[in-house]
């Protein structure tokens, strides 16, 4: 039972219509995948930029070229006519998001582990100062003395502003290894859930990085994939139209108007070459020939050998001329028409 289960396998696989099919749908998820996941990096990106003010995030950044580029190989899927540039165009924004992803995941990743330290917060060795009574938002400076190892030194901070006087150094105060303020913040748990977004874009960013050389791999391999197996059956055979004349000029001649009937008249024949169709042979009386014409000519235009005529049917009428006419005979009319002149296709 296995073999023709194998065979039916291959059968499916070499099918190009199941295979192209199977093609789209792959491109279509990977790609509907990677616009969910550039989504969710901008999301984080943007939300992470507006935790502080004074610290930069540039993990949105790729999430803008992903989402684009998914968006338009989404589109140049569905596309017939004009899917090969569209999947190009998508292509190429992936591309850019892909760079872009790497880029930044190393930056938020340096600024996270390298300019950034937690122990502090999260130990509650780090003070907020809101603001002073009466002033508004980030219009309001004070100082505040933070104490070190070798003694105390002012620090001036803004309002709205979590500050570490462990991380200060207030013999080089304008050299710090680290971040030892974060302006713009409600508390210093914004400072730690700033920390934890930083990691969270590094992740999503190098998760960018992969799936979008997945999807552009499979979106270049199904751009030129050709969908006319799948799309355009097989045209159908004409249909065979049998030329009916009544038909065609049934639009020239009215259809209640009936033709007049003719009698059966006999008309001989006209001939328009110099035969002239033999008489019947009438005996010559005795006293000499009945007509004057002369017997020189007659045989003269009479050709050489003619074929024995065949005896008439039953019930065929002799015309004038020497023509036999049978009862299934049709009608024979005068024509008015020279040698070289054509009668019209139809009457009416």
């Amino acid at each position: 039972m296995q073999p023709p289960a194998v065979q039916q396998t291959a059968t499916e696989i070499l099918d190009p219509a199941a295979q192209y099919m199977r093609r789209r749908r792959t491109a279509l998820w990977v790609t509907i995948s990677l616009l969910s996941l550039s989504m969710v990096v901008l999301a984080v990106g943007l939300t992470s930029a507006t935790q502080t003010d004074n610290v930069p995030v540039a993990g949105y950044y790729p999430g803008i070229t992903l989402s684009f580029g998914a968006f338009l190989g989404i589109v140049g899927i569905h596309l017939l006519e004009n899917r090969r540039p569209m999947l190009i165009a998508a292509i190429v924004f992936i591309s850019i998001g892909v760079i872009t992803s790497f880029f930044c995941a190393i930056v938020d990743g340096v600024i996270a582990a390298e300019f950034i330290d937690k122990r502090p917060l999260v130990e509650d060795r780090c003070d907020f100062y809101a603001s002073g009574s009466g002033y508004a938002y980030d219009s309001y400076y004070t100082e505040v003395t933070c104490r070190s190892f070798n003694g105390a030194c002012k620090l001036k901070v803004k309002s709205n502003t979590c500050y570490c006087c462990y991380l200060y150094n207030c013999e080089s105060p304008d050299y710090h290894a680290h971040y030892y303020e974060f302006t713009g913040v409600g508390s210093c748990w914004d400072v730690i859930h700033l920390y934890r977004l930083l990691w969270a874009n590094v992740v999503l960013n190098v998760s960018g990085v992969f799936l979008g050389i997945i999807t552009a791999a499979l979106l270049g391999a199904y751009k030129d994939m050709n969908p006319i197996p799948l799309m355009s059956p097989s045209p159908s055979p004409l249909p065979h139209i049998l030329y009916n004349p009544t038909q065609h000029y049934a639009g020239f001649c009215p259809s209640g108007q009936a033709l007049p009937a003719y009698p059966n008249y006999p008309i001989p024949m006209q001939h328009y070459s110099n035969y002239q169709a033999p008489s019947t042979p009438q005996p010559v009386p005795e006293g000499g020939p009945a007509s004057t014409s002369c017997p020189s000519e007659e045989g003269q235009s009479q050709p050489p050998s003619q074929p024995p005529t065949q005896p008439p049917s039953q019930g065929g009428s002799q015309e004038p001329g020497g023509y036999m006419l049978t009862p299934n005979a049709p009608i024979l009319y005068g024509s008015s028409y020279g040698p070289f002149e054509k009668p019209p296709p139809y009457a009416c």
